[in-house]
């Protein structure tokens, strides 16, 4: 069984002014065009959508809604670079990342850096790296699938988790209306409604041919979402490749120098692997598991790098951050993540994830 995890940063263009601006906390705040010049709300903050003010609407209307509101130029330059925080700390939990939009993503966390097997907890503790790394907050949706994993993140927002573990699917699906479901706008959902079709269980017994009838090809698709299936992997936008090493030792490690040696060959040996294939690496991991099973990772992420020398230093002042000096160890690892093509440009593709956040007129 999969576990996907969907992160969408709370109102992200709004929350990052008002962590900018201290003076904007606690007030309505929309960022986009002036109302005078017919501009359009790119993110309004929570405050602000108490009063009926969302992403999309005309400027105009938002402050005729909330006369108070506070408009907020957008600066995008800073968004991507609050973004590009975000996803490194994404693709240092697993290289299985696929961003939707600056501020959202799906991650598929069956395996992670932190050797954790219950995503709930790894979406707790990317939940606090972005707090601490941004000052941040963003709600997460833990379950089998993509699907179920959006839904979730968006069930108690701001700086909500939701988990739906797969026993429990079938009672959430029962709490769902129609709507809920991908590709059913308010017109489709209005003809379904007229059908007798409102909650998103209703779709499995409701006539084929009415079905087909209210939404056309997208019938055999819903059916499979009205019983939580969905097969989609999470598809990073570069290639998934990564590197790791471990070592699990037949007596405890105590000495902290050869731990240091341990951990400095695995590096190197990921290093090669990086130049052989002609790709660099952004992030650095290393993994220590401690006599009492305690396991724990450190990462590092900075310029793309195939360089042997710069990997195995970096992951051994990672050693350092661990408790290594003072437990015994039981099991060592080192890794490379978040790579990339030999001289590619390893951004986040910005401009088409903005494309699609401003096309869909999404908020977090």
């Amino acid at each position: 069984m999969r576990r996907i995890i969907h992160v969408d940063m709370d109102a992200f263009y709004a929350s990052v002014e008002q962590r900018d601006q201290p003076e904007l906390r606690g007030r309505p705040v929309a960022v986009g065009g002036r109302p005078e010049s017919r501009g359009v709300v790119a993110a309004a903050s929570y405050e602000a959508r108490k009063f009926g003010v969302r992403s999309a609407i005309p400027m105009s209307r938002a402050v005729r809604l909330c006369p108070h509101l506070v408009v907020v130029p957008p600066s995008f330059a800073k968004y991507r670079a609050v973004s590009q925080q975000v996803f490194e700390i994404f693709r240092s939990v697993t290289p299985l990342v696929e961003p939707l939009s600056l501020d959202e993503a799906y991650l598929d966390v069956t395996e992670n850096a932190f050797g954790e097997p219950l995503g709930m907890t790894v979406a707790t503790r990317i939940k606090t790296l972005i707090r601490e790394t941004t000052g941040l907050t963003a709600s997460a949706g833990v379950a089998p699938n993509k699907f179920l994993a959006k839904i979730a993140s968006a069930w108690r927002k701001p700086d909500g988790l939701t988990v739906i573990a797969p026993e429990r699917v079938e009672s959430f699906l029962q709490q769902l209306p129609v709507d809920a479901l991908w590709g059913v706008g308010p017109v489709t959902a209005a003809r379904l409604r007229e059908r007798g079709i409102t909650r998103l269980v209703d779709v499995r017994t409701a006539d084929p041919s009415a079905l087909r009838e209210a939404v056309g090809s997208l019938a055999d698709w819903l059916l499979k979402l009205s019983r939580g299936e969905d097969d989609r992997l999470v598809t990073p936008n570069r290639a998934s490749k990564s590197s790791s090493s471990e070592c699990t030792y037949s007596h405890d490690l105590v000495d902290l120098d050869r731990m240091r040696e341990e951990i400095a060959g695995m590096a190197r040996e990921n290093a090669e692997w990086l130049s052989k294939k002609s790709l660099v690496a952004r992030t650095v991991t290393i993994k220590v598991r401690y006599s009492d099973f305690t396991t724990v990772t450190r990462s590092d992420t900075r310029a793309a790098t195939n360089d042997a020398d710069e990997i195995q230093e970096r992951a051994v002042r990672l050693l350092d951050k661990t408790e290594a000096a003072t437990r015994p160890v039981r099991l060592l690892g080192a890794g490379v993540h978040n790579i990339g093509r030999a001289q590619e440009d390893d951004g986040l593709p910005f401009e088409r994830a903005l494309g699609t956040k401003d096309t869909k007129g999404h908020e977090g």
